[in-house]
């Protein structure tokens, strides 16, 4: 039986693949097709699904700054949103309870109430690996929506807490030791090395965490959410995560076929989902007017919005748990899980070209900013950059530091991660904070004196599109790129890229260069 759910799960996948859209759409697909045809999920179905939300939610905590939770804009932001959200759509649904459509005649205002607060909430697996996918986990708007979604958890478990009576244990207060044993936990994870030894560490800490909160009666994917924050100073938190990854995606595969396992629907279900999914705009608006009411950017508040537009799984467990108190029909558990693989696909599509978007409408989209800026949202201007690198991971710090012992002041590095840049400006390195594929970025960057501009980015559509935007400011310079496989070299030949190096094959001559010059040494 497993076997048909990777059969099902890789030819869904690799078709919608080959339509150039994600494949997760594919694995949704897969579940409700299994279901409609009859196959029974087993219980290790379930166990691949929660396992791979809590290495979700464990590598974003590795990625996570406490202090970005601190924020107006995203606690102000998230509670805002909620309660307007809420009340928004308690009156739609009792609005339309009055038409007669199914399933929306039953509902009174409590049930109304419930039906908005679980859709108030977006979906962490579907926002984060769409982030993943893009390369957008650090840039401003990827923070302020992995901001947001944290405190939709938390709030979550509140309500839980709340709606089911279940106080935590007096054993929870316990749980602040853990901030005492941080540096018994960063010490584990020096010591498990760079082998296989470090991703067992990385599934040892998640599930501990998880176990841990739920012995004291918490939610234990909070644990694993905390276990990583706990961790996310530590040199190897990006070695751990990177360890973790293909793992958690994975398992990731057995949550989206389990969201087609939820019920059959029949057609007046399709329905009232399709027209729940026709209120996302609202959502989008309201996430919109918060941000942009709270100072943030326009195209900050835009890709944030956007990236939040969804349904989450956790309206699924507000959902069964309202069945288990009457106040909804089960039907409604199968109109919400439709609802939610629905929004998945609008949004996988969608925010695949919101960069575009925000391109063709930033004129009109810029009109919503308030004059005054956020700290973080100010532009700097690099002094007399004569070549700039955008991208300060380690192939660009690598050509960074190589190219400023030629060239010296007049190298400049560029990169979206603020941390990193905080961390090099330490090392005495000429870095800025700033997004490659922010249009606003630079069409207020002064670039007379730039001659080259290297895009150090792993994902080839980024590069793409950072040459379009600089095409479009008016960049007359030469763009250099890099790629891991030559399909993508001649890609991005082929869209206007001067010159293109493929990583592996570079780094093989520079490696031989390198040691030709140790031999005329010795020699």
């Amino acid at each position: 039986m497993d076997f048909i759910w990777i059969l099902f799960a890789f030819v869904c996948g690799l078709g919608v693949k080959l339509l150039h859209f994600p494949p997760l759409i594919g694995f949704l697909a897969a579940g409700f097709i299994l279901n409609f045809a009859g196959v029974q999920p087993a219980d290790s179905l379930e166990t691949l699904a929660n396992l791979g939300i809590t290495l979700l939610l464990f590598t974003i905590g590795l990625k996570l700054n406490i202090r970005d939770l601190l924020k107006r804009e995203v606690w102000l932001g998230t509670g805002g949103h909620m309660l307007l959200w809420s009340a928004l759509v308690s009156l739609l649904c009792i609005a339309l309870s009055t038409s007669g459509l199914a399933y929306l005649d039953i509902l009174d205002w409590q049930s109304a109430a419930l039906l908005g607060f679980a859709l108030s909430f977006s979906s962490t697996v579907c926002i984060v690996k769409m982030l993943e996918e893009a390369g957008e986990m650090k840039t401003r708007h990827g923070k302020v929506a992995i901001g947001v979604l944290v405190m939709q958890d938390i709030l979550a478990v509140l309500f839980l807490v709340g709606a089911t009576g279940k106080i935590p244990s007096i054993y929870a207060f316990g749980l602040f030791a853990l901030l005492l044993i941080k540096p018994l936990l960063n010490r584990l994870v020096s010591m498990a090395g760079h082998g296989e030894l470090l991703p067992l560490t990385g599934f040892f800490l998640a599930l501990g965490g998880y176990e841990l909160f739920n012995l004291v009666g918490i939610k234990g994917d909070l644990g694993a959410l905390l276990m990583g924050i706990l961790l996310s100073s530590h040199v190897k938190s990006a070695e751990l995560n990177k360890a973790l990854l293909s793992f958690k995606d994975l398992f990731l595969i057995g949550f989206f076929l389990s969201i087609g396992f939820t019920a059959l629907p029949d057609m007046q279900m399709v329905l009232v989902a399709l027209l729940l999914c026709l209120i996302l705009p609202i959502k989008f608006m309201l996430f919109f007017f918060m941000f942009t009411g709270l100072r943030l950017r326009g195209r900050t508040a835009y890709l944030s919005g956007m990236a939040l537009s969804n349904f989450s799984e956790f309206g699924l467990i507000v959902a069964a748990l309202c069945v288990d108190l009457s106040l909804l029909s089960k039907e409604w558990l199968v109109i919400l899980a439709l609802a939610v693989s629905f929004s998945f696909v609008i949004t996988s599509i969608i925010y695949r070209y919101a960069h575009t978007g925000y391109s063709k409408y930033q004129i009109q989209i810029k009109r919503f900013e308030k004059a005054r800026r956020l700290p973080e949202d100010i532009y700097h201007q690099p002094v007399n950059a004569q070549l700039l690198v955008v991208g300060m991971g380690r192939v660009g710090k690598g050509a960074f530091l190589a190219l400023s012992e030629v060239l010296g002041k007049q190298v400049w590095g560029m990169d979206a991660d603020r941390d990193r840049v905080e961390r090099q400006k330490n090392l005495g390195m000429q870095v800025m904070l700033g997004d490659g594929e922010d249009a606003d970025l630079w069409d207020n960057m002064d670039m007379s004196n730039t001659n080259l501009i290297l895009l150090a980015l792993p994902s080839t559509e980024d590069i793409r599109h950072i040459h379009d935007q600089l095409r479009k400011a008016g960049y007359k310079g030469q763009l250099a790129a890099i790629a891991r496989y030559e399909d993508e070299r001649i890609e991005m030949i082929q869209h206007g890229i001067d010159h293109v190096f493929n990583f592996y094959t570079e780094a093989g001559t520079g490696f031989a260069e390198e040691s030709l010059q140790l031999l005329k040494k010795s020699a």
